[in-house]
């Protein structure tokens, strides 16, 4: 259970950041959205993933369109979280093509409309990008709160996933208050660099 003050602490931080990326301009979202794609391709240059689950932005979050459409492009297969219908705080990751039927989960976001025969275990992805609110130097991540992450996180400690943060630079904090289920990440992304933790 988490102390109060450190709840103070997370909420705190969880509201600033947001705060930052919402406040981002078209322009800038625009720009991040290409530099991030770049980023991609010269990380992948050499070993070209075969699948990638990656997340439709929301909330400010940085753009990743122009990475998917790449990833179509270079015929990498193409994955989106869609909660999980009966686990809770689970996620199912189900292949997105640009024909696939999008609904709106309970928060609003758009996912893939559930098919089974679409799934695909996280442990069997080469690449997972996962979305975060803020994040420091030593990999420490905080999301938006839900642990829908963090569970999928904790099933790819011993499998050869690729686990990649996505951030805009101005998510970084110099500490994020951790909580022992946090799971941390060992490279996060962001429009201007690389950082392996």
């Amino acid at each position: 259970m988490e102390t109060s003050d450190k709840l103070v602490q997370r909420k705190q931080l969880r509201q600033l950041i947001r705060g930052r990326r919402q406040a981002l301009s078209a322009l800038t979202q625009a720009s991040a959205q290409e530099s991030l794609k770049n980023q991609f391709i010269k990380l992948f240059a050499s070993d070209k993933p075969e699948s990638i689950a990656i997340y439709l932005a929301n909330d400010g979050e940085l753009d990743t369109l122009k990475l998917i459409n790449h990833c179509w492009q270079q015929n990498i297969d193409v994955y989106l979280p869609v909660i999980h219908p009966f686990s809770r705080h689970h996620l199912l990751f189900q292949q997105y093509t640009p024909t696939t039927k999008m609904v709106l989960n309970r928060f609003g976001i758009s996912e893939p409309k559930l098919n089974s025969q679409s799934t695909i275990c996280p442990q069997n992805l080469s690449v997972l990008c996962t979305p975060l609110v803020a994040f420091d130097s030593q990999g420490n991540r905080m999301g938006m709160g839900g642990g829908f992450y963090d569970r999928t996180l904790s099933q790819l400690q011993q499998s050869k996933t690729k686990v990649i943060g996505l951030a805009h630079d101005c998510q970084q904090v110099d500490s994020v208050p951790v909580e022992p289920w946090d799971m941390p990440l060992s490279m996060i992304m962001t429009p201007t660099k690389i950082i392996n933790c």
